[in-house]
């Protein structure tokens, strides 16, 4: 009778700070979502509010983008979630410079 052979597969746990740097993400897209929502509400009076709720959103992506980046140095672990999280945040933190510097 021949040997047969039983492979065990680990699930690997994602990366702590890829899940911090997806959830960084998330909540800049709410914060843009709050800010837009509140400008409209407002009728483009209260600019401090919306300016500092954009502001903070723009350093939660900044932060998040590091984060997802540092996530990588992680061993033995799943990186979906840092690929995930750097990505977006890369994209979000270049959309809210291009707000910023456009001036709207």
């Amino acid at each position: 009778m021949a040997k047969r052979y039983r492979y065990a597969f680990v699930k690997k746990q994602e990366a702590r700070k890829g899940k911090l740097s997806t959830g960084l993400a998330s909540a800049s897209l709410v914060l843009f979502l709050a800010a837009v929502m509140l400008a409209c509400v407002f009728d483009g009076k209260m600019g401090y509010i919306v300016g500092g709720i954009s502001l903070f959103a723009m350093l939660l992506s900044i932060y998040g983008f590091i984060m997802g980046l540092s996530s990588f140095s992680e061993e033995n672990k799943n990186h979906k979630t840092s690929i995930i999280g750097s990505i977006s945040n890369g994209v979000i933190m270049v959309g809210w410079l291009g707000i910023f510097l456009l001036g709207i």
